[in-house]
């Protein structure tokens, strides 16, 4: 591996400022490193229990100018000393490398940790290498290697959080690299993370620029709670909501889209260079940088379907919707039918008629109604001798 480069990589910084969101403070304290000389800390970077995602999302970096490529900015900009799978090196040179970066001492070197560590049996369900002719699991990698680094970066949710190898039953005890080196990690979440999070971050460990981490560790610029909410700054906000996937602009909320519990940007920085991201795609949001990702996230749909033989019957029913909002004592009801019908509105447990509706031409048909007490816990929808019933969501 070849020594930093800074000027390259002060380059790249400034001609990517604006995407990166890196501010004119960093960029300067960029070209103090500069004129001050010598060499940025080697990176190790390790990969406990993955799926290589993230690395190979970090592959997708694309700069217009140095460093141009990947490839550019962890061989010819930063000082790769090792990384499994972009390293050149194997076996025993491999190791030799990484003795090398670690020689220098605490603070000498910064540990990257690509997925979740392993504890069960005695962590052999991950070895990293073999160093004279002992197996060097990643759980034993970590608690060596954290306690004297400059700064220790989780890459991933499965390194911030456990993520996905963590799941229930989570069989090899999969913990966070946090959890596993007991000391302060810089988490940078995502499944899998984006290219600019990771480089951000180390523009900002090059410039010395203190990183504010909130609750859970994830850099404040990147991961603001009050500013990043997906839901808040959806395009497709306030807009009409979808009941099926494919429809172009609208809402995904009903349909299980994650956006109101997640923060991230990725609403303005997109993926893939810019060129989209996955509510733009028409997929909802996972959460995937969340903590508790994905058990507290799953199921990941939310699809309710009536299982009826129409038997060829036109006059199909449906409830697509039924939600009380506390806040403005409204019970709203949306639901599908044959143009013209009338739908009666009934409380399911009482058998109280609500209210009457007809169906549009679009074959669609709204209920609302203010009610103050005896709130349904199921509404029954009733047209053409056809009955359909739905659970009432509160909110």
């Amino acid at each position: 591996m070849q020594e930093v480069s800074r000027r390259n990589f002060l380059k790249y910084c400034i001609g990517s400022a604006a995407a990166l969101g890196l501010n004119l403070t960093v960029l300067g304290k960029l070209e103090q490193a500069l004129a001050a000389g010598g060499n940025a800390p080697p990176i190790i970077w390790l990969n406990g229990a993955n799926c290589t995602g993230c690395t190979v999302s970090l592959a997708n970096l694309i700069g217009s100018s140095a460093p141009s490529d990947v490839a550019d900015l962890l061989i010819n900009t930063i000082d790769l000393a090792f990384h499994p799978n972009l390293m050149g090196a194997a076996g025993d040179e491999a190791v030799e490398n990484l003795n090398t970066a670690i020689a220098g001492g605490p603070g000498s070197y910064v540990l990257a940790i690509d997925g979740g560590i392993p504890t069960a049996f005695g962590g052999h369900t991950c070895v990293l290498w073999t160093d004279g002719g002992q197996e060097v699991t990643a759980q034993e990698a970590v608690l060596s290697l954290a306690p004297n680094a400059l700064a220790v970066l989780a890459i991933g949710t499965c390194a911030s959080f456990g993520g996905i190898p963590s799941a229930d039953p989570n069989p090899t005890g999969i913990v966070s690299v946090r959890d596993m080196a007991g000391s302060k990690t810089i988490n940078i979440p995502g499944c899998p993370t984006h290219p600019d999070w990771i480089v951000w971050t180390i523009a900002n460990l090059l410039a010395g620029t203190n990183i504010e981490l909130d609750d859970d560790q994830r850099p404040k610029d990147l991961f603001h709670k009050d500013l990043m909410k997906i839901h808040k700054n959806c395009p497709r906000k306030g807009r009409e909501k979808a009941d099926i996937f494919g429809v172009q602009d609208e809402c995904l909320k009903e349909l299980g889209c994650k956006g109101p519990d997640t923060v991230a940007d990725c609403f303005s920085r997109q993926w893939n260079n810019g060129t989209n991201w996955c509510i733009g795609a028409n997929s909802i949001c996972l959460g995937c940088t969340e903590k508790g990702f994905p058990d507290e996230f799953s199921p990941f749909y939310k699809i309710e379907y009536g299982y009826e033989d129409y038997s060829g019957n036109e006059n199909v029913l449906q409830i697509t919707l039924a939600e009380w909002k506390k806040e403005k004592s409204e019970l709203k009801v949306e639901g599908k039918g044959a143009k013209g019908a009338k739908v009666k509105i009934s409380d399911a447990d009482t058998g109280s008629l609500l209210g009457t509706v007809s169906v549009k031409s679009d074959e669609k048909w709204k209920f609302k109604i203010k009610k103050k007490s005896s709130i349904p816990s199921r509404i029954q929808a009733e047209s053409n001798g056809n009955k359909v019933e739905a659970k009432v969501k509160k909110k």
